[in-house]
């Protein structure tokens, strides 16, 4: 989350997935949808963004089988795309650290609405960038990546999440451009409020896997970490170990997902915030049982809010298969419009695409046999 800017033009859904991307245009009534695509067909797409700051910028993040991990840009909604001339890179190793380099750029994060141009990524293995060029070229941004602590919290290639560990949720304060967060699976949350030349653990309260040690920021593994818009001071995460609330200055994180039905649970990877009321937000659990199968509980999805900032979760699965259905969804994979009665997207691994007009009462399939999907980001077009 960066730039906060009122929506203005016409809405679009904007789809990462296994093997390529897809822009999809709204109509006025959210019925009916005009398919772009696929843009970059056969390469993995992690994020797809749009400048909310000029509404034409795209950012694509891709892992390619000839070019490698690197960045696509297009400054015509996706009518042309250029390569990054300088995509993330990780610098040479300094303080005796092992040399690493960017599997893939995971997240893409568009600067402060007074920095046009400001650009955050995040990548696999952990690492954080900054571009001043619209997305162009990338540095290494602050302290992190070559700091011998944070090396230590970042772990290894080798630990337990899929396709390696991820630097994600960079969000950037709409009151405030030096105050940043970002979140690491495995690694915890952090906070700047220096512009990135210093960051903190912001951990507390937040639980770890039975065996390991919450003092230790590697076993924090969140998800997905949301700021509210209507109130920045609260924020909201989807963790490997629950779903939490943090109301600031606070720093205890407060586990809201307690209240959510035991048979379900509240493990999952999503998290989405309401765009005008912080009491409201909703995430799609799946199976959490030890074997981690990765697939809605039962066989039965659906989408859980609150209205209440957790302290009761509703089921809402109205127009979703009501058995037999064991895709999930991945932690970029699920979004909101700003509509006056707000819009609910989410992607599924098994590569359908879903809408609810109705801040997730009811849901329709909006494609269906798309590649599997890897994000979801709503954004509106000039």
């Amino acid at each position: 989350m960066g730039a906060q800017v009122t929506p203005q033009g016409r809405l679009v859904l904007l789809v990462a997935t296994r093997k390529g991307a897809w822009i999809y245009h709204a109509d006025a009534e959210r019925r009916n949808w005009r398919i772009d695509g696929p843009h970059f067909l056969g390469h993995i797409i992690n994020h797809l963004v749009l400048d909310p700051r000029d509404g034409l910028t795209l950012l694509a993040s891709a892992s390619t089988g000839h070019l490698g991990p690197t960045l696509f840009r297009s400054i015509d909604l996706g009518r042309t795309w250029q390569e990054a001339p300088r995509p993330p890179a990780f610098g040479p190793a300094i303080n005796g650290l092992e040399a690493r380099s960017v599997d893939h750029t995971f997240w893409l994060t568009p600067g402060h609405a007074s920095e046009p141009g400001v650009w955050y990524a995040g990548t696999s293995p952990q690492g954080l960038f900054r571009s001043e060029d619209g997305g162009q070229h990338w540095v290494p941004f602050s302290m992190i990546n070559d700091d011998p602590q944070y090396r230590r919290w970042f772990g290894t290639m080798q630990d337990g999440t899929p396709d390696g560990p991820k630097l994600h949720s960079i969000i950037v304060d709409p009151r405030d451009p030096l105050h940043l967060y970002f979140a690491m699976s495995g690694g915890g949350v952090h906070e700047s409020r220096d512009g990135g030349r210093n960051f903190a653990p912001l951990v507390e309260g937040m639980e770890v896997v039975t065996g390991f040690d919450p003092t230790d920021i590697t076993f924090h593994d969140p998800h997905c970490v949301r700021l509210c818009p209507s109130n920045p001071d609260r924020l909201y995460q989807q963790n490997h170990c629950g779903i939490y609330r943090l109301d600031r200055p606070g720093r205890r994180w407060e586990r809201i997902g307690r209240s959510m039905p035991a048979d379900v649970g509240d493990i999952g990877f999503p998290m989405v915030v309401h765009p005008r009321n912080d009491q409201t937000a909703w995430v799609f659990p799946m199976d959490g049982s030890d074997v981690w199968p990765r697939t809605s509980p039962q066989g039965r999805p659906a989408v859980f809010t609150t209205h209440d900032g957790g302290s009761s979760w509703q089921r809402q699965a109205g127009g979703l298969p009501a058995e037999q259905a064991w895709w999930t969804v991945k932690r970029q994979a699920m979004a909101a419009d700003h509509e006056a009665s707000v819009g609910l997207y989410f992607g599924t691994t098994s590569g359908e695409l879903w809408q609810s007009r109705d801040e997730g009462e009811n849901w329709s399939c909006i494609a269906r046999h798309l590649p599997e999907i890897y994000a979801i980001e709503t954004a509106y077009a000039a």
